[in-house]
């Protein structure tokens, strides 16, 4: 009991009089913010990837097969293509690591967990692979599978130590502002009671309780008076304690470490939607087209064989990384018009599929362009 323990100690008459009355306080506990601003950072990352559109294509040209309804529509009975792609980038981000399998039904399932046996020459073997509750008796080889990882150093080991020194300091000031904030009261109890037999004093250690349980859970409580017990509150007053501001300030500030290391701008995972156009351009070059490069390497791998790459079929990722054709509308007009572009070629820039029409393929320039050495339409030309 601490302190209070001492004061009994040194005066056995007070120690006698409470004898068998606790104190009641609470704990804290611990917080996890390291995990709500990882859950922050990651699932920004996932819900924009889930966004994307992959696209089987031949020269440009996009392909209906049954990979296209995998990636797009229903990678498995219990998926839709949405949430398998949110599920993939947390998995890839969160465990540094995420395996596809294909089963014998056609489906792509996503790993709970698994054993990876590497070798020097020969592909790597994946054993023990766990689906829900479900462990494949069977192996898998990395030529079978979509393997991914995504860095050298898994983010959880990244942030774990300063997420801990935050989730450390983040529990005091809870405690510290909880404390400041805390209901204080005196009871004042008379010669009587205090010589009370054990029953009595046990059903007063209840009354006592169930005061602390009526102004802990209710808005107003009332307190009735019994006689030789007296209740007084006290109020400080003063609140030198960590502000409410103060703490949703420290976890702002872990959650922008963590999205430094993803690559996402501050100000986009915090929602501000001053100086967006440059954020949104940063987030996509810096954190999303990377991600993109990768899926899309892997998807090529394992889904288009060598042959039919050299004939120019291709895995192509699209819906998040182009750009809105209504916002660059008068670059496209000068791209065109200056004979840098055809018409197809703008076209498959800003994702869409290039059209069957000859005009479309040819070079334009118009009459403003000319060469610097033309003579033509100078001032004061022919005038006599």
């Amino acid at each position: 009991m601490g302190l209070l323990g001492d004061v009994f100690k040194r005066n056995k008459a007070l120690s006698s009089s409470f004898t068998g009355l606790e104190f009641t306080y609470e704990d804290s506990g611990d917080t996890k913010i390291g995990m709500l601003a990882m859950e922050t950072c990651i699932n920004f990352i996932a819900r924009t990837i889930s966004q994307s559109d992959f696209r089987i294509t031949q020269n440009n040209k996009r392909i209906r097969n049954d990979w296209d309804y995998l990636l797009n529509v229903s990678p498995n009975t219990d998926q839709s293509a949405s949430e398998f792609w949110h599920q993939f980038v947390y998995k890839l981000i969160y465990d540094n690591e995420v395996l596809v399998i294909k089963t014998d039904n056609d489906e792509l399932l996503i790993a709970d967990d698994f054993d990876r046996k590497e070798y020097a020459v020969f592909p790597d073997v994946f054993s023990d692979v766990v689906v829900k509750d479900y462990t494949f008796t069977r192996t898998f080889r990395m030529d079978e599978v979509i393997y991914l990882k995504h860095s050298e150093v898994k983010l959880i080991d990244a942030v774990r130590g300063i997420s801990n020194e935050y989730d450390s300091l983040f529990s005091r000031m809870i405690e510290i502002q909880r404390m400041n904030n805390q209901i204080r009261g005196t009871v004042d109890i008379d010669a009587t009671m205090q010589q009370s037999d054990p029953e009595t004093m046990a059903k007063f250690q209840v009354f006592i309780d169930k005061l602390f349980t009526s102004f802990k859970e209710k808005l107003i409580a009332l307190v009735p008076k019994v006689k030789g017990f007296n209740y007084t509150e006290i109020h400080d007053g003063s609140n030198n304690g960590k502000s409410v501001d103060e703490l949703a300030k420290l976890k702002k500030d872990l959650t922008e470490d963590i999205a430094n290391i993803l690559g996402i701008p501050n100000s986009l995972v915090h929602g501000d939607m001053s100086d967006y156009e440059t954020a949104i351009k940063a987030y996509i070059k810096f954190c999303i087209a990377p991600l993109i490069k990768k899926i899309s390497d892997v998807l090529n791998a394992r889904i288009i064989d060598k042959a039919d790459y050299m004939k120019n079929m291709r895995v192509e990722v699209r819906g998040v990384a182009e750009m809105n054709s209504l916002e660059v509308a008068t670059a496209i007009d000068k791209l065109k018009a200056s004979g840098t572009y055809t018409s197809n070629q703008l076209r498959i820039k800003l994702g869409d599929e290039p059209v069957d029409n000859p005009a479309l393929d040819e070079y334009v320039l118009t009459k403003n362009y000319e060469k610097a050495t033309s003579s033509k339409g100078g001032e004061g030309e022919g005038d006599e």
